[in-house]
């Protein structure tokens, strides 16, 4: 097994090969982390440079990516352009399916700042619960940025609270656009998967993406300008799942079948299959046509025909028939594959970006833009043997599908100049998105036939509106001192509004919404008695109860400072006081230091507090959804952390995570090869880290009124739950990573000459001290439901720890190449499983309980990106190239398999118990690649053309 300092060794031995050319200054296409251009963060210093900052600040010129590429978001150039920046598609998350979490150095996409031209970005309205990287946090979405919008990014790796408030744990992402003008740019791509995995690994091509993007800036007035951004996409699909195994049919659906096409509809004919006015017809129906199913044994048709009652009719027709009766209706096993893998989008973004004399003292300045995005995703295939599935309206099973209509929309507004001596800018930043839910193809199984197929599911909305006011100056009578000082309010609003009662419901059979109290034998069920779910199968709508609109505020104020002890020596501190209208008041520090040992070599370091304020969305966000674990499907609520649920369980409130953060590196240059290294380390412990609960079970047995599990099942029960998660304050955790970059800039000619990178990321997170549970959960035996282990694998290893990226850009004449190498290290799946195949999950005791450690392990990769393009004039370019040109894929899941769980005798030991049944991680075959984590997708070779235009 190779070892990180082997991998390491090895990609900088290919770096130094690739690097061997004389330094001479490249201003062609480049793809390169650090740019040395003047940064907008991490000093108010508007002089500073990246490689003189005393702490580490990438930037990322987007303006090349736009040209070769082969990635079309934001999210993606950054997750192969920035090794400390991690984001992947889901695959069946519901609306995580349309949402990509991000994430920087390991942390929470929650736990890094976005900034717009500087302003604070407003984040998503939606709350990522399902399984997926980034769970129970809520991130701002990038991609509804467009990528030909933007002139670069800066990438601030370290803390940053104290200077630019709430979330900046991690670090803060500022997003510049562009201010060209005179110019006409267009960029027209067309691509499309090539692979092995293509359409349920039958090969050939899918998922194709369409994408135009047009930039227009012209002046305003002697010294404004005003730039104007669209972009249109379109995306299919991929499908990367395998010929579904196990059962489809049983013999009652081969009945149903011959009866449907002799026009009649048995499944139609009862609501409660024990209480029925029409069990005889029933009974009748199923006589006169089981005698038309051909494969049907004599001695079952005279089973059958003998059978007089429903319940002896349920024990001969449960038997599977699958394979007769697929050859029966002409479809093979692939016609019941789940949509694994990218989702289907259309998506219209619209952007501007403004400055513009307000006076010969004053400038104006304005941006923002819309996005809107339309996207259809699939749930998990519900089969026509399941009693999930209406198959009066669906007799061949169906596949529900979540639509979304994201809309973004953002603007920004303001005015700057100069009083004196002192640089001013007053702003005002509003931000809003909105994300509602359609489900479609799908079925309430309670109502009664015929039923609705498609169902208003209701939606979220978070609005965000920001008052700045940043003053700062150079003091003339202390040399090299610079002083920024200013206000921020802060004003937020989250709703959820509730879906159409069928999209939610679950009724009985007189079409009336069940109660606690409502008869069993009123209740919906299947043929073979399974009660029948209630809502819109795949999302069940928000119910009225879901509904709210809250809202809070904040104000702030900050001093940032930094100062030139002397000419070599820089040193500088931040002081932050903020308050909210719901968590109280925080003071947050930052200090940090550079030190130049030569013109070449700097030393920097720095140290800080910061603080998040739990999201609206974390602490109020509450419904229920349908989520499948092992293949079992549970009706999931998430309940508010102000919930009596809540205070049942002894679920503590929400308060404050906060930080501690040092990092110390450094920066260095060699001139004469034209090389800049960059080397930094980092400690971060964050204490309350706010973490979605894994599963509490609905209590049963018989309870007395007004006891706490009696009222807990009445509230389960009114949320049409038999499973409950939370948001709380669960542990503290550390975050330790080293990062390194090292650039080369050169030319041989004047017609040849190459850019390269290194960059080098390796982190870990972990746990420190004991889980913050209560009394009450513990003494409950519920500590491991609170914080789960598979809670800890999402949170500490199911994104890659090591990561490595090497980019070379070669211009040779009139062509320019980009080859890139990322390797993105091993991640560990939340699902438990026998990794190492000795039969056996290790396990230990965690307050008496008995908890499994030992999950799949993905093994690391190495992505290769090679795009080739063309300059046949200086309006017209052709670039043609590939993302994972050489198809390659994470380590497929584990099948079938006997394992041993660890679990407690009568004497409390640790023994291990075998399954009853087969542990199944692919879920029938479906999951042939884990949809929990995956560090670069599952979609293989992605081969895409781009012709570029400037006008």
């Amino acid at each position: 097994m190779i070892k990180n300092y082997q991998k390491i060794a090895l990609l900088g031995v290919l770096f130094f090969i690739s690097a061997n050319a004389s330094a001479q200054t490249n201003d062609s296409i480049k793809t390169n982390q650090v740019d040395e251009v003047k940064i907008s963060i991490g000093s108010r210093n508007k002089a500073r440079v990246a490689t003189d900052t005393p702490v580490p600040v990438d930037v990322i010129n987007i303006g090349s990516q736009s040209v070769l590429s082969p990635q079309m978001d934001l999210n993606q150039i950054l997750n192969y352009a920035a090794p400390s920046f991690t984001s992947n598609s889901t695959t069946v998350a519901d609306g995580t399916d349309h949402v990509d979490p991000a994430q920087l150095r390991g942390l929470g996409p929650d736990q890094v700042l976005v900034l717009l031209n500087g302003k604070r970005r407003h984040t998503s309205s939606l709350v990522n619960i399902n399984g997926s990287p980034g769970r129970g946090s809520v991130g701002t979405d990038l991609n509804a940025i467009p990528a030909f919008a933007i002139e670069r990014l800066e990438v601030l790796r370290d803390g940053a609270s104290a200077q630019y408030g709430s979330d900046a744990i991690a670090g803060v992402i500022n997003v510049i656009m562009k201010k060209n003008t005179n110019a006409f740019t267009a960029a027209v791509t067309a691509g499309a998967f090539n692979s092995k995995g293509s359409n349920d690994h039958h090969g050939g091509w899918d998922g194709g993406k369409y994408q135009v993007d047009l930039n227009y800036g012209t002046k305003l007035g002697t010294g404004g300008f005003i730039n104007f951004t669209a972009s249109l996409l379109s995306r299919d699909d991929t499908r990367r799942a395998m010929a579904a195994t196990g059962d489809i049919f049983n013999a009652y659906n081969a009945i149903e079948q011959r009866a449907l096409e002799n026009g009649v509809n048995i499944s139609s004919l009862f609501g409660n299959i024990s209480n029925t006015p029409n069990t005889q017809q029933i009974i009748d129906y199923i006589h006169q046509f089981a005698p038309q199913v051909g494969y049907f044994t004599a001695q079952q048709q005279a089973d059958i025909q003998s059978a007089n009652t429903i319940t002896q009719l349920q024990n001969l027709l449960k038997v599977n028939v699958t394979e007769n009766e697929l050859a029966y209706r002409k479809l093979t096993r692939d016609d019941f594959n789940m949509r694994v893998g990218q989702s289907k989008l259309t998506s219209g973004q619209f952007f501007m970006n403004s400055e513009f004399d307000l006076s010969p003292s004053v400038k104006g300045y304005a941006f923002g833009g819309i996005s809107y995005r339309d996207g259809n995703a699939a749930g998990f295939f519900r089969r026509p043997n399941q009693n999930r599935t209406s198959t009066s309206l669906y007799p061949n099973g169906f596949l529900p599908e979540i639509a979304s209509d994201v809309i973004d929309l953002s603007f920004a507004g303001g005015f700057k100049g100069k009083l004196g001596n002192i640089n001013y800018d007053i702003s005002n930043t509003f931000g809003q998105n909105t994300f509602d839910y359609t489900i479609k193809n799908t079925a309430n199984a309670s109502m009664s036939y015929p039923g609705k197929t498609e169902f208003d599911a209701g939606g979220l909305s978070f609005m965000q509106n920001t008052i700045n006011a940043d003053f700062d100056t150079k003091v003339d009578w202390l040399k090299g001192f610079n002083i920024a000082f200013g206000a921020e309010a802060r004003f937020e609003r989250y709703k959820i509004k509730n879906g159409e009662e069928a999209s939610w419901a679950l009724y009985d059979i007189n079409g009336r919404i069940q109660t606690p109290t409502t008869d069993a034998s009123l209740k919906p069920t299947d043929f073979f008695g399974a009660t029948r779910p209630g809502g819109a199968q795949v999302f069940p709508g928000f119910r009225p109860e879901n509904a709210l609109n809250k809202g809070r505020q904040s104000v702030a104020a900050y001093v940032d400072t930094e100062l030139d002890v002397t000419d070599k020596w820089l040193l500088s501190a931040a002081l932050r006081y903020e308050n909210y209208s719901d968590f109280g008041s925080t003071f947050n520090y930052k200090i940090a230091t550079r030190y130049k040992l030569t013109d070449q070599i700097n030393l920097r370091a720095a140290h800080s507090t910061g603080f998040r304020a739990p999201s609206l969305q974390q602490i109020y966000f509450n419904a229920t959804a349908t989520q499948f674990v092992g293949g079992t499907a549970f009706e999931v609520g998430t309940f508010s952390n102000d919930s009596e649920a809540a205070r049942l369980l002894g679920i503590p409130q929400l308060k404050q995570e906060e930080s501690t953060s040092y990092s110390a590196g450094f920066t260095a240059k060699i001139p004469q090869a034209n090389l800049t290294f960059t080397v930094d380390g980092y400690y971060i412990k964050i204490k309350n880290r706010v973490v979605l609960t894994d599963q509490f079970s609905r209590p049963s047995g018989t309870f007395p009124d007004g006891s706490p599990q009696k009222n807990l099942q009445v509230l389960f029960d009114q949320a049409n739950a038999n499973a409950a998660t939370f948001f709380a304050n669960a542990i503290d955790t550390q975050t330790k990573g080293l990062e390194g970059v090292i650039s080369h800039r050169g030319r041989f000619s004047e017609k040849f000459s190459l850019n390269s990178d290194l960059a080098v990321t390796v982190s870990k997170t972990n746990r420190v001290g004991e889980i913050h549970g209560s009394d009450a959960l513990i003494n409950a035996g519920q500590i491991n439901r609170y914080y789960s282990e598979s809670s800890r694998i999402y949170l500490q290893e199911a994104v890659p720890r090591f990561k490595a990226s090497l980019n070379n850009s070669f211009e040779i004449s009139r062509f320019n190449v980009l080859l890139r190498n990322v390797y993105f290290g091993k991640v560990t799946d939340p699902n438990a499983m026998d990794a190492n195949g000795d039969g056996i999950i290790s396990g230990e005791i965690i307050n008496g309980q008995a908890v499994a450690t030992e999950h799949p392990v993905w093994g690391g990769k190495v992505i290769t990106d090679l795009s080739v393009g063309y300059k046949f004039s200086n309006q017209f370019r052709l670039t043609i190239g590939a993302n994972n040109l050489f198809d390659v894929y994470p380590d497929k899941n584990y099948g079938p398999a006997i394992v041993k769980t660890p679990a407690l005798d009568s004497s409390g030991n640790l023994v291990y118990v075998a399954n009853a049944a087969p542990v199944d991680l692919t879920n029938q075959n479906q999951f042939v690649y884990s949809r929990n984590t995956s560090q670069f997708g599952m979609n293989g070779r992605f081969l895409f053309a781009r012709v570029n235009l400037s006008f």
